[in-house]
């Protein structure tokens, strides 16, 4: 049965929308808190951390709200990043925990995603059942709610990743987007030694995300190539993405930092079940590179949590998406931005080698990649004229090459990818999926 709310990565859309509103969120707070209580009849502690948007605190109020009327104690966390909501969840025995953000998205929209026991993203099937809850309970109003500091408990984990004073001389550049990693990681590094020159730390309520973090990595790139810095790391809105720029300017993707981190563990013999876990939308170069180095990639949906679920399902511990989540499981449940960066700031250590030359263990094959806002997501299976030209292009690249076509599991949007030998032959697929999918769907930008 098809989830009508849940996306690939919790709840979103336009706050004051006919679904993140704060009516809905007391809703969904108490169906979460209905089926958290089918698993934990007992009932227990939510934990509720937000990014910095405005619409935050209203619905976490909202959530709590409906919390309390599953007889849950919700308790808030205030401004944290996503993984260190996760992560004290595991640790406090927490049956639940919620987190209040739109991730990279915009600042007028804002979504709701939860943790199960454990720290860990619900599955589908999970988050199925708690739809099915959402016409049940009317949510209670409730008066302040009791709080927790799990911002120093992150912190000192963190900081335990790397010996006191081993980023002594180091100069970073810190882009924290504006949201919920604005204090935790500029403590983190600059408790290791490091010298910070922070982008995106002012948050204002309504700034997140807005010209800068993951998806915006050019300001940092440039500070770090005129700055003389080791290298840029780059927060989404909530901080369970990493994107990182070398000591030269040039941004490193998702696939880069899973590789680099693959094969240096392979190497070491420290890879668990010499695994790394991707999606279908990362690059073929990462296949060839863990191959090479005698581990295998195994490929999930897209979706961090499903990548956690094929983690837990083959005892892999380290996977993540090219948009820069990475799980280290012996680390974290969830995606950690941060975790991912001093990771790789261990590697550079332990080798002595910059970032620029570790950035090289993945060649990358050709790909483009386009998203097309559409007016409505008609089954793909329906649109004749893609179809066609997505088998066409499959035949024509054969083993040199894929396909990949998609909707975005959070946005209205179209998402296609062509891998293959050249950059022409990419160019010229692209161009044919796109004008196909301009035939058969309502394209709107």
């Amino acid at each position: 049965m098809k989830r009508d709310y849940f996306g690939t990565d919790g709840v979103r859309g336009p706050y004051g929308g006919p679904v993140i509103n704060v009516d809905f969120a007391a809703r969904l707070g108490g169906a979460a808190g209905l089926w958290a209580r089918r698993q934990h009849p007992a009932g227990g502690r939510v934990l509720i951390g937000r990014d910095t948007r405005a619409s935050g605190e209203p619905l976490a109020a909202a959530v709590a709200a409906g919390l309390v009327a599953a007889g849950l104690e919700p308790v808030a966390l205030g401004v944290v990043p996503t993984p260190a909501v996760a992560l004290r969840v595991r640790a406090s025995g927490a049956i639940l925990g919620a987190v209040i953000t739109a991730s990279h998205n915009p600042a007028a929209d804002n979504g709701i995603k939860f943790f199960a026991f454990g720290g860990v993203k619900l599955t589908d099937e999970e988050e199925l059942a708690v739809e099915q809850l959402l016409p049940v309970l009317p949510p209670k109003p409730v008066g302040p709610l009791a709080a927790e500091d799990a911002e120093e408990f992150y912190v000192e984990s963190l900081r335990s990743l790397l010996p006191a004073g081993a980023l002594a001389g180091w100069r970073i550049v810190l882009d924290t987007a504006n949201g919920a990693t604005c204090v935790t990681s500029r403590r983190v590094l600059h408790s290791l030694g490091a010298e910070i020159w922070g982008i995106g730390d002012a948050p204002t309520g309504d700034n997140i995300n807005a010209g800068v973090g993951s998806e915006h990595p050019g300001r940092m790139a440039a500070l770090v190539s005129a700055g003389g810095a080791r290298l840029g790391i780059a927060h989404d809105g909530d901080g369970d993405r990493c994107i990182l720029c070398d000591e030269l300017g040039v941004v490193l993707d998702g696939d880069e930092i899973l590789t680099l981190l693959a094969v240096h563990a392979l190497n070491r013999g420290t890879l668990a079940q010499n695994t790394l876990v991707v999606t279908v939308q990362s690059n073929l170069g990462v296949d060839a590179a863990v191959r090479a180095a005698g581990g295998h990639v195994v490929r999930t949906f897209v979706g961090d949590r499903y990548v956690g679920e094929s983690m837990r399902a083959t005892g892999a511990t380290l996977g993540g998406e090219s948009s820069g989540h990475i799980i280290q499981a012996e680390l974290s449940p969830s995606g950690d931005g941060l975790a991912a960066a001093l990771k790789v700031i261990q590697v550079m250590l332990e080798t002595g080698r910059p970032l620029s030359e570790l950035r090289r263990t993945l060649v990358k094959f050709p790909q483009l990649s386009a998203a097309l806002t559409v007016r409505q997501k008609t089954d793909l299976a329906d649109c004749r004229n893609l179809q066609e030209v997505m088998a066409a292009l499959e035949r024509e690249l054969g083993t040199r090459g894929r396909v990949l076509v998609r909707y975005s599991g959070t946005e209205p949007k179209l998402r296609l990818l062509i891998e293959g030998p050249d950059e022409a032959t990419v160019q010229a697929g692209l161009r044919r999926l796109e004008a196909a999918a301009r035939q058969d769907l309502e394209v709107t930008t």
